[in-house]
């Protein structure tokens, strides 16, 4: 026994060398990369998913408490907490009582740290929901604060001023404002009655518009997401429309001296709004420093395929500008950032630099299903995806970066297809596996990535590589599915091309319409070897505080300005290889047709 004993140990060494060296390679990650690579749950809804079963939550809210980051989504049966902004942990938690007969298990959450304690409540129109409270959240540690909240409020958000004062905003409409409430310190209950605070004027605030294409087809705009910050003195009410499932979805922001108003309308609007690129929208979130004190906001992306609520989460970097206009960069905000490690001036970007190396390049793979091609798997676009024929051992797909270029980063988004009937909800234990190769000449391959071994459910898994990696093909072997078919909807790689970067932009123009000048159409000459572009506008030189990211086209049908507002418009190229200068801002003049 003592000699088989003594043979086990150097093992047993072996294995924590291992798992430290594992943890190393976490640890010494310093990007993140959009949508959040966290386990999301299915929805539970059955008649959601008619179409087919699938990942989906929103409506986030990210509370830092005793140095860490806690994220609340709609109905995830639990909540995330964080050290880094990286490495989520799930902690399973159902805040419905027996008598709840709902399946919005804290949908649209609210957070508030008061003292050493963390508050939390969900949305509701009835007032038997009680108000949570905890002082240690990580070992699901929680009781009623209050058995009742008498509020009754849909997409609640509670803030704490600096006098010690709390106010809860509240509405989810297309009809009803948003609305303003005193909470009673003491007893956690509303004070008197809630008071109207704001409503959507579409038909002044483009952007503001329901439609794919801001076009007010069928329904009326939506406000929703009430969330609040304070800032130099100043309270900054923010809002989320015009609709959930709209590219477009974005975030807004009224300014008041009082946090019950009244509120005005920044110029700088929406601040937060995504409508291009591979995962869109940017809207029903929340804003919040991290420890270094820069300031960050999370909010809602689109998926919208299998049903109107399908949707993902997003982190961009924000901040206010020296004339306290709040702002998110969204520039390459699906694209490798950042992670929290200092305060930094988030105007001036959060982007690694790291380029698309595979968009629309040759890609194999070993079966298709149906019309699910393998080129889905490389057309910047989520709500597509390529999807094998099964979800065995011997399914793979090969990306082709056209000649050898510097890799730094690969993210895999898998996508949901013939998802077993039974997973509704939070399904816990399930796991992805796979192997990723890469080869200079698709010959021989050496594995770049195993996770062959992986426990864990990463259904839209980011890899950092420790150094950089020089290669031209990259093949993804699966091991294992947690349910359905082998299917992808990005296998994205990042890194630095070897080639030149692309000339700036010529004959950039755009073409204001004088019958509805919230629209304008967008044009400019194509530039070769370009991907894609990114248009930027704002309401000064100095304030293109939004971007649009456009691939394989040379114009842009833009609906989002404000009536009665002057902008200013500028174009890049990029292509894998890096980012071409910006054209100098066009002045585009707020004239109204005379009559």
């Amino acid at each position: 026994m003592k000699k088989k004993g003594s043979l086990a140990r150097p093992r047993l060494y072996l294995l924590i060398f291992a798992i430290l060296l594992d943890f190393s390679a976490v640890a010494q990650q310093k990007t993140y990369c959009n949508p959040l690579n966290i386990d999301y749950g299915y929805t539970p809804i059955p008649n959601f998913s008619e179409a087919g079963r699938h990942r989906a939550t929103a409506d986030p809210v990210i509370t830092m408490y005793k140095g860490d980051y806690y994220l609340f989504s709609t109905n995830q049966w639990g909540y995330w907490w964080s050290p880094d902004m990286l490495n989520w942990h799930f902690i399973a938690r159902s805040f419905l009582k027996t008598y709840h007969h709902v399946y919005d298990d804290l949908c649209a959450p609210a957070t508030l740290v008061l003292g050493d304690t963390l508050l939390v409540i969900g949305s509701t129109y009835t007032k038997n929901f009680p108000l949570w409270m905890s002082t240690n959240p990580k070992k699901d540690q929680w009781k009623e604060a209050v058995d009742s909240f008498q509020a009754g409020a849909w997409d609640p958000a509670l803030f704490l001023d600096d006098d010690g004062r709390i106010f809860l905003y509240h509405g989810s409409s297309n009809l009803y404002p948003m609305y303003g409430w005193e909470v009673d310190r003491k007893t956690l209950q509303p004070i008197g009655e809630h008071r109207e605070l704001i409503h959507l004027h579409d038909d002044i605030h483009g952007w503001e518009r329901f439609g794919e294409y801001n076009d007010n087809n069928f329904l009326d705009p939506f406000i929703e997401g009430a969330w609040m910050n304070k800032h130099n003195h100043k309270y900054y009410l923010q809002y989320g429309a015009p609709g959930t499932e709209i590219r477009g979805y974005g975030d807004g922001v009224y300014v008041g001296d009082h946090p019950l108003g009244p509120f005005e309308y920044q110029a700088s609007n929406p601040f937060s709004y995504k409508p291009g690129g591979f995962a869109r929208g940017a809207g029903h979130g929340s804003t919040y420093q991290d420890p270094f004190g820069a300031w960050w906001h999370i909010s809602t992306m689109v998926v919208n395929m299998k049903n109107n609520f399908e949707r993902r989460i997003g982190i961009w970097p924000a901040g206010f500008d020296s004339d306290d206009l709040l702002y998110s960069n969204t520039a390459f905000g699906d694209y490798p950032q950042f992670l929290p490690a200092e305060k930094k001036d988030h105007l001036h970007g959060n982007f690694s630099g790291w380029m698309l190396l595979n968009y629309n390049k040759p890609v194999l793979v070993s079966s298709t299903l149906g019309g699910f091609a393998a080129n889905n798997a490389v057309d910047e676009d989520i709500r597509t995806y390529w999807s094998a024929a099964t979800g065995g051992k011997n399914e793979w797909i090969q990306t082709d970066l056209g000649s050898l270029s510097n890799i730094y980063a690969i993210q895999i988004n898998y996508a949901d297809q013939d998802v077993d009937s039974s997973f509704l909800g939070k399904i816990p234990g399930i796991y992805h596996q796979y192997i990723l190769r890469e080869s200079t000449d698709g010959v021989n391959w050496r594995v770049l990535v195993d996770k062959s071994k992986n426990k864990t459910d990463i259904p839209h898994d980011y890899i950092e590589l420790a150094k950089p990696v020089l290669t031209r093909y990259l093949k993804l072997e699966n091991i294992h599915m947690p349910t359905g078919k082998f299917a992808i909807s990005g296998l994205r790689v990042f890194g630095k091309g070897m080639g030149e970067r692309p000339d700036t932009v010529k004959q950039f123009i755009v073409l204001r319409s004088e019958n509805d000048t919230r629209n304008a159409l967008i044009k400019w000459f194509t530039v070769n070897n370009a991907t894609g572009y990114n248009i930027y506008w704002g309401i000064a030189p100095d304030k293109l505080y939004n971007n649009v990211m456009v691939y394989s086209d040379n114009q842009y049908y833009f609906k989002s300005m404000d009536k009665g507002r002057t902008y200013y418009f500028s174009i890049e190229a990029f292509n894998e290889n890096g980012i071409s200068a910006g054209t100098v801002p066009i002045e585009v003049k707020a004239l109204e047709k005379q009559h």
